[in-house]
């Protein structure tokens, strides 16, 4: 009896602690595990270019249910890139700040480069396995010392109920581009691809020209340091672009009468766009972030809401490129504060669910390797693998980024021809 009595007691334990521990165990499974005092009282500031960043204080608050007393800000000091340095060196240096792909390299940047800390270290464990490879810089020792949190692309916005409307499918091959464009002119579409034209800065001719480039120079070294050393003979490495946007412009495809209406990149494409008489429009996704909060100012889009999406812009018939850009990068200053509690929260934040969390917020295109969650954005997650470029890992210079832009912009508006911008490449202004 006694061992029956023990057998039953020991089996009403083990259902009882089973009972217990389970929710405890399916709570904290892949949950974040905090590394430090949970009562730790401190301040963290992150400072950056964004005017407000709402989709960060959301992080804030949720990293506060974990670290109640930790007081997180985020600001945006005047002049920020030229004063950033200055920053740093101050008695009330941020704990994380904004960084950028063209700091690298950039003499002017070396002070915040000496803040930096090396992200990469196994000991602070940041998930960087949830990004994708091609957005991490490394550099020379190894050493990641900014991290994505946010990128960029090129593409063009689709208006996907008027290709319904009209029974076409979305293009996804050079050929198919311009027979849809040749049926919605046809269905009277004064322009069926539109873009903001008015500066060489944001046109959309650097953005339909640029990914083509890239993708010319990705596989071939010594052009690519021919185009970077601003050698004129690699402006032929620009011409199958130009002359494809070309064949829209002159085809009528592309009305620069009517882009030339759009007087900002920004929410006057974004406005325009939700007019709804605009199949494609071309733009980067920078722009596409301002949308969800543009749906209820535009009064045509709130009496005839549509679906739409951003699509690479197909020039050949293998497709579109995926321009994989880091567009915000967050930096840790090793010299401050309270680092150990910015490393927590750079662990909270740099894993796949807070860093899609804020990409859906901001209607940015996530650092993860996980795009579907993003119905506006899933079209790239479907690129091959083949045709996902990142300029910064390939060595893609800003001074070759700014001979492309400025090529694509005068041929596009007739300042001059292709064979022109093409032998002018390395002086081009």
């Amino acid at each position: 009896m006694k061992r029956i009595f023990a057998v039953i007691l020991s089996a009403l334990f083990a259902v009882v602690f089973a009972a217990c521990a389970s929710p405890a165990r399916a709570e904290t499974a892949g949950a974040f595990q905090p590394r430090l005092d949970p009562d730790t009282s401190c301040e963290i500031t992150v400072i950056g270019s964004y005017s407000n960043f709402e989709a960060l204080e959301a992080e804030f608050d949720r990293f506060n249910e974990i670290y109640p007393h930790v007081e997180l800000t985020y600001l945006k000091p005047d002049d920020y890139n030229n004063l950033l340095g200055m920053v740093l060196e101050s008695s009330n240096a941020p704990q994380i700040f904004f960084s950028f792909p063209w700091m690298y390299g950039n003499e002017e940047y070396l002070t915040v480069f000496e803040h930096m800390e090396n992200l990469a270290d196994p000991q602070l464990g940041l998930d960087l396995e949830c990004i994708r490879s091609n957005l991490l810089q490394y550099d020379a020792e190894g050493q990641v010392l900014t991290v994505p949190v946010f990128a960029r692309n090129y593409g063009m916005l689709v208006n996907q109920d008027l290709f319904e409307k009209e029974g076409l499918e979305i293009p996804t091959t050079w050929s198919a581009l311009l027979a849809v464009c040749e049926a919605f002119q046809s269905k009277g579409y004064p322009s069926p691809m539109m873009g903001y034209s008015a500066d060489p800065s944001s046109c959309l001719m650097s953005i339909l020209v640029y990914p083509e480039v890239v993708a010319a120079l990705a596989d071939r070294p010594e052009a690519l340091q021919a185009a970077n050393g601003m050698d004129p003979a690699a402006g032929e490495y620009m011409r199958p672009g130009l002359e494809a946007m070309m064949q829209l412009i002159g085809s009528g495809y592309i009305s620069l009468d009517q882009c030339a209406q759009i007087s900002d990149n920004y929410t006057q494409v974004i406005l325009r766009f939700f007019e709804g008489d605009v199949p494609m429009m071309i733009c980067t996704a920078d722009t596409v972030s301002g949308t969800g909060k543009r749906e209820s100012q535009s009064e045509a889009f709130s009496r005839n809401p549509f679906v739409y999406s951003f699509h690479p812009i197909p020039l050949s018939e293998e497709g579109g490129y995926f321009i994989d850009s880091p567009s915000v990068e967050f930096s840790v200053n090793k010299t401050c504060d309270n680092l150990d509690m910015a490393n927590e929260f750079m662990r909270f934040l740099i894993t796949r669910d807070e860093l899609n969390s804020m990409a859906s917020v901001k209607r940015l295109i996530t650092p993860t390797k996980d795009l579907s969650f993003s119905a506006v954005f899933e079209p790239f997650g479907l690129v091959p693998a083949e045709r996902v470029l990142c300029p910064e890992t390939i060595g893609i210079t800003d001074a070759l980024f700014v001979q492309v832009r400025n090529a694509a912009y005068q041929v596009g508006t007739g300042a001059a021809s292709i064979d022109e911008a093409v032998s002018q490449y390395g002086s081009l202004k």
